[in-house]
């Protein structure tokens, strides 16, 4: 058939430009970053922390006196809620079941050199932010790459793709087929009210994203955090094979073995990377817009908020998930990757098929609201009048529609935009990388 030839076509690609040209981008220009700034991330992680922490001690209308954006935390939270979530689960539990163990490697790899990467997103698009008419501020690529290439129409192509970016088919479709398989629910249903709710709750804005965030993603993080490692500290015998397989699997071919079909050292980077950097959102400029409300002054103590992000996401939460199918041996099964966690979990937790689908409820809506109002704001930036309207009726026709395809499809073209977007960002980045700066000191005074 014509669309399945269409799919198997960017497929292809798909793994040409994760794995060789976003491959080199993200390992070259977070490479750069991480020399030139003496391994920020890993250095100033303990003091990144610290300043995380007292933000929760900052007043309302803390910041040079400035009461324009919202707190520092809410845009914080937002930005995760898009991070942590699905992808952390079933995203990175499809690129170990395509490219094999090896891939958690490149994960790992994209992690740390795309820290820096989303560190200086934040940072330019705070830096070149404008007020707007709702006593916030408008920021992102759109905003910066224009001065970066000096081409105006390149803020509408940036734009546009964090307009298809926004639209979350992935989270949307593995967020439907968990409630529906395993709650027996009608599935047009379901498809409707997450629908109905992702429209109507997100309309609020980057705000409302942010309370909703605040109050889910730290409730997620302690319990996944908790079962994961539960189960992980009951394979601990098996846990030096494993990494000796993933670590193998990351440069050489891995052989077929039970459900798996075998892969090459360059699927395992594609996988790993495409699955790391879209969890993360490394160059999308998503987190760019979301940082860019913040009412803080302290650009520097802002954009390192990502570097936790991208901490808590790659090296903890997709860890562990990977950890667990490995250890488990539902990576190879054949069995869906939607069930490879909640099968692995209730082998140690009853009544798994309830709560995993209420975890992968409560996830995948926050992420759907955080990418939704980006893509909101990034339609209005197009158009004011006209943006939004077009936006709310793309939106309300992909999401039922790709509902119905293979997860691994929605996936792709979220992959695909995200792969351009992070080709556009990146060199902008690049273009702009001396007015960069890289710190905490400075600025915790």
């Amino acid at each position: 058939m014509l669309h399945l030839e269409i799919f198997t076509y960017l497929e292809r690609l798909n793994d040409f430009i994760w794995g060789h040209i976003a491959f080199l981008l993200i390992i070259g220009l977070g490479g750069y970053f991480s020399i030139s700034s003496r391994f920020f991330q890993i250095r100033s992680l303990a003091a990144i922390f610290r300043s995380f922490f007292s933000f929760f001690r900052e007043k309302p209308n803390h910041g040079k006196g400035s009461s324009l954006g919202l707190h520092p935390l809410k845009t914080f939270f937002a930005a995760i809620g898009g991070c942590i979530g699905i992808g952390n689960i079933v995203g990175i539990c499809t690129a170990i079941q395509i490219g094999g163990p090896g891939a958690l490697f490149w994960t790992w790899i994209g992690g740390l050199a795309g820290a820096l990467i989303q560190y200086s997103e934040a940072y330019l698009g705070m830096q070149y932010r404008v007020k707007n008419e709702a006593g916030s501020y408008d920021g992102g690529p759109m905003y910066f790459l224009p001065i970066a290439y000096k081409i105006p129409w390149i803020a509408i192509v940036v734009s546009l793709l964090l307009c298809i970016y926004g639209v979350e088919l992935f989270v949307f479709n593995i967020t439907a087929d968990s409630l529906s398989s395993n709650w027996n629910l009608n599935e047009y249903a379901v498809v409707s009210f997450l629908l109905i709710a992702t429209l109507a709750v997100g309309s609020g804005g980057i705000d409302w994203v942010g309370r909703v965030c605040s109050a889910l993603i730290p409730l997620f993080f302690v319990l996944y955090l908790f079962m994961a490692s539960w189960v992980v500290l009951q394979h601990w015998r098996e846990m030096p094979e494993i990494f000796k397989l993933i670590f193998q699997g990351a440069f050489t071919s891995q052989a077929a073995k039970g459900g798996f079909a075998g892969s090459s050292a360059m699927l395992a980077i594609s996988m790993g990377l495409s699955r790391g950097a879209y969890s993360c959102d490394i160059g999308a400029g998503y987190t760019s817009v979301i940082f860019a409300e913040s009412r803080t002054d302290h650009i520097q103590r802002q954009s390192s908020l990502t570097i936790i992000g991208i901490f808590l996401d790659t090296f903890v939460i997709c860890t562990l998930s990977v950890l667990l199918v490995l250890a488990t041996g539902n990576w190879n099964s054949g069995i869906s990757v939607t069930l490879m966690v909640q099968e692995a979990l209730g082998l140690f937790f009853p009544y798994m098929y309830i709560f995993m689908p209420l975890f992968f409820f409560l996830l995948g809506y926050t992420s759907l609201l955080a990418y939704f109002v980006v893509g909101v704001k990034c339609a209005k930036f197009i158009s004011p009048k006209w943006g939004p309207k077009i936006y709310y009726l793309y939106a309300s026709a992909m999401l039922p529609a790709f509902a119905f395809f293979d997860a691994r499809r929605a996936f792709l073209m979220m992959s695909l935009s995200g792969a351009f977007l992070l080709i556009l960002n990146i060199f902008g980045i690049f273009i702009l990388r001396k007015e960069i700066q890289f710190g905490l000191e400075s600025e915790l005074d």
